[in-house]
């Protein structure tokens, strides 16, 4: 008697990582620290945020802004629609922003306590907070947009923006966190983020910032755009300043 063997089913083989879009990234990354670096080291001290700041916004417009509006999308840099063509749909963008918003209120209130903790013990910091109404004053606000637009918007265009959907595309490679799909580039990323930041402030203590890019990569993840990054990472970077004046750090 004759049997009919039923082929065996095959699992679908998984994309091969693209090497060259990954040297492309980590070319493009290198370039940049480099700019910003040399930035760093030659203006004066009050130039220095801004020309980094726009030396990530003008890579980002070259590398994803200036092309069509589905890799703006695709790059999680539509904010809502409010850098694309055509007519704004305001529902979308207040959408947008309020969710963005929730999740960075999310994190703030899950991470804070947990940072006032660490960073009380880093530096050392003896007695009570004291911020008196006085020392608010309207260059806090200044201070508040200088990292919104300056500082966290530029940084999570670039990094996130560019450079860990760039890395996403190349490294198929994913595991579930949370509700988020994640591959290596994550990670990758966020290293080079640390590495960044230390190139243009060598001191160990930089590194560290290794640990809050993560959060920001998984929020760019999770939400599909960088909007709540970017919020979240300018609350952070005011948590800091505010804590480091009502405790007399700096």
């Amino acid at each position: 008697m004759a049997y009919r063997v039923s082929p065996s089913p095959t699992t679908p083989e998984r994309p091969p990582v693209d090497g060259r879009a990954i040297l492309e990234a980590l070319g493009v990354s290198a370039v940049v620290t480099l700019l910003v670096t040399v930035a760093a080291s030659l203006l004066p001290d009050r130039y220095v945020a801004s020309a980094v700041g726009f030396t990530f916004l003008g890579a980002t417009w070259w590398l994803v802004w200036s092309r069509d509006d589905a890799r703006v999308a695709h790059f999680g840099l539509a904010f809502g629609g409010l850098v694309l063509p055509g007519k704004l749909d305001i529902g979308r963008l207040v959408g947008s922003f309020a969710r963005a918003l929730g999740w960075a209120v999310l994190f703030a209130a899950i991470t804070f306590v947990p940072f006032w903790l660490g960073w009380r013990w880093w530096w050392r910091a003896a007695g009570d907070f004291h911020l008196r109404w006085e020392t608010i004053d309207p260059s806090l606000f200044n201070e508040l947009l200088g990292q919104l637009l300056i500082i966290a918007l530029p940084e999570e265009a670039f990094y996130r923006g560019y450079l860990q959907t760039r890395l996403d595309d190349a490294i198929p490679a994913r595991v579930r966190i949370l509700g988020a799909s994640v591959t290596p580039g994550l990670v990758i990323a966020s290293i080079v983020f640390a590495l960044g930041h230390f190139a243009t402030i060598r001191t160990a203590p930089r590194l560290a910032v290794f640990f809050p890019a993560l959060v920001f990569g998984w929020l760019r993840a999770r939400t599909g755009g960088v909007g709540a990054g970017i919020l979240f990472h300018a609350t952070c970077n005011m948590f800091s300043m505010l804590l480091g004046r009502g405790y007399g750090v700096y």
